[in-house]
């Protein structure tokens, strides 16, 4: 229900589309930011910060401040280990790494690259963080993922994941922000840095085989005895990220029956095809963006996709094709806990507050505690650090679990993991992912969920982000009594930035963008399409006379 679908949606990009990679990576280096307009200033969002050179939002100078207020935020916090960098395949990836190691190595930090230059999940920096750490009480190690996620192909992204192995929190991209920006005003003086070829064959730069660790350790968090013994027969697009390389070693380790339908690396991403609104995007969980795989959908028993930095996944069933992100989540957290024996009893299930309701029905059937929090998956790192969380889960197909024996395995978002989960409960189920989620919804009920944007200028966003429960003068919403309208997570109380309302049979929230000038409105029914679009015409209505009021 967003604005009109573009014309090239779902179709492979026109040649006119693509992003030329010369001038782009031209515009990194030549082009620099004026920290007076706003958006050309250091600005962390859930996930980093992001932009593009074209625009003066992602450049070199970015990268060196940020490069720089890092190395000045480990001194601060007494953080002396290595630091894990990796990147994806983004044109913008490899620049940005290059300028970065520059600034570390003058800082005398301590750095693990890719063994070969190979590319980097997101997970794969996150697990390489806590496998480091394990038993440490200092020198403790941290890390960067240089992505902009799924992201068009002219954008650029830089973030930073402490010790704890998950996004950094807000407390510490504040910091790291304020800082940086310091240094674009001062025109980087102040910032530390050694030519690149200098720094990369410095003593402190070492190189890890990343792919090699993380693929080994998947036997502690995967059954692939059972995928084998069923002989699921898989397909897996990586879209062209950093995780293209990963999948045959997958394979070839565990002998299962998987088969990659492209390997190909293109920073034009001419292969893709076109997004709802006619930008090319690696959105594994986006319908246009996924017509290859799901093209394919009947040669596979199960087949599944990761968006560029393999942090989120997409799974397409033989049997239902393209699986929302809502519903996959929640056969996910249905099997998990009743097939990881040696969870903890305590452990629970973290979901945001956008997130949908039917993963609150199926914790309450498994007698497990539900843990509601605001969007960001930072919010889950200390719960999947610690082991009081089994599972943690954003309605943007972002994910991450438990070993086996409960242990942490990643505090960042991994694609792959859950990807893979699809192959081991169709083996072990007999029935793929879109015949189990039917089954669920038969006992607990079918969610109709739906989002649409609408402009909302800044002024408008400040105030939709601090929207009050008493400010909503409603007390009925689609036909039924209000149960609960909530400005923080029941979860932890974070603030969630916006509003949620919540009704018997259905509910909607409202939030502003982080990155464009909307507002974003999530609903969901637990009736039909008609009181969905019901709950969305008043969420609309409600959400508009509270900011013109």
């Amino acid at each position: 229900m967003n604005a009109k679908v573009d014309k090239n949606a779902g179709k492979v990009a026109p040649s006119s589309m693509l992003v030329d990679v010369r001038k782009l990576l031209d515009a990194y280096v030549e082009l620099r930011p004026d920290p007076s307009e706003p958006s050309q200033r250091v600005a962390f969002g859930t996930s980093g910060h992001r932009g593009s050179s074209f625009e003066r939002s992602f450049n070199e100078w970015h990268v060196l401040a940020i490069s720089q207020a890092i190395c000045d935020y480990r001194q601060h916090k007494g953080i002396t280990g290595p630091l894990f960098i990796g990147i994806d395949t983004h044109a913008l990836s490899r620049p940005a790494f290059e300028s970065a190691l520059e600034v570390l190595v003058a800082n005398d930090v301590p750095v693990m690259i890719s063994a070969g230059d190979e590319y980097t999940p997101t997970p794969a920096v996150s697990h390489a963080i806590l496998v480091y750490n394990r038993g440490r009480k200092e020198g403790l190690a941290d890390g960067i993922v240089v992505t902009p996620s799924h992201n068009p192909p002219d954008n650029g992204g830089f973030k930073y994941n402490p010790p704890n192995g998950g996004p950094a929190d807000t407390d510490v991209t504040g910091w790291i922000q304020q800082r940086a920006n310091a240094f674009l005003e001062k025109k980087l003086e102040g910032v530390k840095r050694i030519d690149f070829a200098k720094a990369r064959h410095a003593s402190i730069v070492k190189e890890h085989d990343y792919l090699t660790h993380y693929v080994d350790d998947l036997a502690n968090i995967i059954d692939f005895d059972v995928i084998r013994n069923a002989g699921v027969h898989m397909g897996v697009d990586p879209l062209g990220g950093a995780g293209v390389h990963y999948w045959r070693p997958i394979a070839e380790r565990y002998g299962i029956d998987l088969t990659v339908v492209s390997e190909t690396v293109d920073p034009t991403f001419s292969f893709m095809t076109v997004d709802w609104d006619g930008k090319i995007r690696m959105d594994p969980s986006s319908p246009y963006a996924m017509q290859r795989l799901i093209g394919l959908k009947n040669d596979y028993d199960v087949a599944f996709a990761c968006d560029t930095d393999h942090d989120r996944h997409g799974v397409v069933s033989r049997s239902s094709g393209l699986m929302l992100p809502n519903n996959y989540l929640s056969v996910l957290v249905d099997y998990l806990f009743r097939h990881r024996p040696h969870w903890s009893k305590q452990a629970g299930v973290g979901k945001t507050v956008v997130s949908t309701s039917l993963i609150d029905r199926v914790a309450k059937r498994l007698d497990r505690k539900l843990y509601e929090v605001p969007v960001g998956f930072k919010w889950f790192s200390d719960g999947l650090f610690d082991g009081s969380l089994g599972f943690g889960c954003e309605e943007s197909a972002g994910a991450s679990l438990l070993r086996h024996d409960g242990r942490v395995w990643t505090t960042d978002k991994d694609g792959i993991v859950p990807a893979l989960l699809s192959a081991e409960m169709t083996a072990r189920e007999g029935k793929d992912p879109g015949q189990l989620f039917v089954e669920l919804t038969q006992t607990l009920g079918k969610p109709y969920s739906d989002r649409i944007d609408a402009p909302a200028n800044a002024q408008q966003k400040a105030k939709l982000s601090k929207l009050s429960p008493d400010q909503l003068h409603i007390k009925d919403l689609a036909g039924e009594k209000i149960e609960q309208v909530l400005d923080h997570a029941p979860g932890n109380n974070a603030a969630i930035g916006g509003i949620k309302v919540i009704a018997a049979s259905g509910w909607f929230a409202a939030r502003p963008s982080g990155t464009e000038e909307i507002y974003k409105i999530y609903a969901e029914s637990f009736k039909d399409e008609a009181h969905l679009k019901a709950l969305l015409d008043e969420a609309q209505k409600i959400v508009d006379a509270a900011l013109g009021s």
